[in-house]
């Protein structure tokens, strides 16, 4: 650090967009404790990394990502926090290097923790990790800038008490908790002031918004609110669970151009002896219902689909079951997870453990139906005229501007600067990319 100057930080997030708002919330409170974000070529002071455990994979990239911090800056102190820094603390207190360790329970006062640092490192990490499982209120930190990104996201509820038997996420998000209406309101009014075309709302698991605040509300309710308030723009919604994605929520997306016409799902399994071992409270039948009701109401939607591959006793009919599953429905895209044991879970004890060569076969193939079912549903979109908020940076390699269209789709269009951060309407004129399509800007 020179002398003199403010203490310099950076922040590396894995894995969901409630861990991307947390760290850009986290870096919010540090600038108002006056640290300074860490820019090329400077070196941090502290470098956070906010983990993820909710796959193997997951969990491996946060390990790895500690370790090159690590290595990267030997000045910097290291502070893990996030999902797997709550359920393994005593993982990274193995690693020579780390100076803290944050379970999600204490994030908020990442501040306060870093400012009692000792000058000298000490042989064991500062271990803070308290359990989540008595928590009961929403802890809100401050709003991260509102100049991050023309679609911020704004999490407002977090915690699990669903406890699939599959998932470490009760363990290391506590039960549920909502952030209160009144400062949703709040938060929303100082994006849109801020600049922000379109708030994405997120939560671990956003359809139980409300249920334990009192007064009791609802997720439709804050919708409802948001809408009659005229608060943003545009609202979108993360990911849902199917037996929360209501009819009147669809009803008014269909109504209402405030709410983006894309829903993402879980289904993890077409195969309703499978949900039924996962602990999932619907069957295929119900989440077939629910897709056809969405096309029927809103035919451009992006449905997006979460499919969990090789729980244990998947064999290959259960597997053929979800994959013709899924190839019968209207969805746009799949996000693909495989299986892997969870400590803490009841899965992770279950016999009939599916061979990994043999998930990761399956994978590929159910990636290879998504990508079909994306180009498919790019391809028929050619031709249209759409809203497309554009974001303030441009596509690298062919340096035009991007942007993501109410249903979902990413644009790549040629255009000045002074459409950044902006709503335009885009002809769709193709070619369709692997991962966009291309359009044109229509005055």
């Amino acid at each position: 650090m020179i002398e003199g100057s403010p203490p310099r930080y950076r922040v590396t997030t894995l894995g969901c967009r409630v861990n991307q708002y947390e760290s850009e919330s986290i870096a919010a409170a540090l600038r108002l404790n006056g640290w300074s974000h860490a820019e090329k070529p400077h070196h941090p002071d502290l470098f956070i990394i906010n983990t993820c455990t909710v796959t193997a994979k997951a969990a491996m990239q946060s390990r790895q990502a500690v370790r090159h911090a690590i290595r990267e800056f030997p000045r910097a102190a290291i502070l893990v926090t996030g999902c797997y820094a709550q359920s393994e603390p005593e993982v990274f207190a193995e690693i020579a290097g780390v100076d803290f360790i944050v379970g999600n329970a204490d994030k908020h006062r990442i501040p306060e923790i870093v400012a009692r640092r000792p000058s000298e490192r000490t042989a064991r990490p500062q271990i803070i990790c308290h359990p989540v499982n008595k928590l009961r209120k929403f802890e809100p930190t401050p709003l991260p800038a509102t100049h991050c990104r023309a679609r911020p996201y704004l999490k407002i509820q977090d915690g699990c008490e669903d406890f699939c038997t599959y998932c470490i996420v009760p363990y290391t998000r506590g039960p549920s908790r909502s952030l209160p209406p009144d400062i949703v309101m709040e938060r929303i009014s100082r994006l849109s002031a801020g600049g922000a075309r379109e708030a994405v709302l997120t939560g671990i698991h956003l359809g139980r918004y409300g249920r334990e605040l009192s007064p009791q509300t609802s997720l439709y309710g804050l919708l409802q609110r948001i809408d009659a308030a005229d608060a943003i723009d545009r609202i979108r919604l993360s990911s849902i669970e199917p037996a929360e994605l209501s009819g009147e929520i669809i009803q008014m997306a269909a109504a209402n151009r405030r709410i983006r016409p894309h829903f993402h799902i879980p289904l993890q399994s077409g195969d309703k002896a499978i949900l039924e071992k996962m602990k999932r409270p619907y069957t295929p039948e119900f989440f077939k219902a629910l897709v056809v009701s969405i096309r029927e109401n809103l035919a451009d939607a992006a449905v997006g689909v979460d499919v969990l591959v090789g729980f244990p006793g998947e064999d290959e009919q259960a597997f053929a079951r979800t994959f013709s599953f899924l190839e019968s429905l209207p969805i746009t895209y799949l996000h693909v997870f495989p299986f892997s044991p969870r400590r803490k879970t009841p899965a992770s004890r279950y016999p009939d453990q599916v061979a990994p060569k043999t998930i990761k076969e399956r994978c590929a193939r159910l990636r290879r139906l998504g990508q079909s079912k994306k180009t498919e549903f790019y391809q028929k979109q050619t031709g249209r005229t759409v809203e497309v908020i554009l974001e303030d940076k441009r596509e690298p390699s062919s340096g035009r501007l991007k942007g993501v269209s109410a249903n979902y789709l990413n644009v790549f269009t040629d255009g000045s600067n002074r459409y950044k951060n902006k709503r335009v309407k885009c002809r769709l004129t193709g070619p369709v990319l692997p991962h966009a399509i291309v359009g044109k800007i229509v005055e």
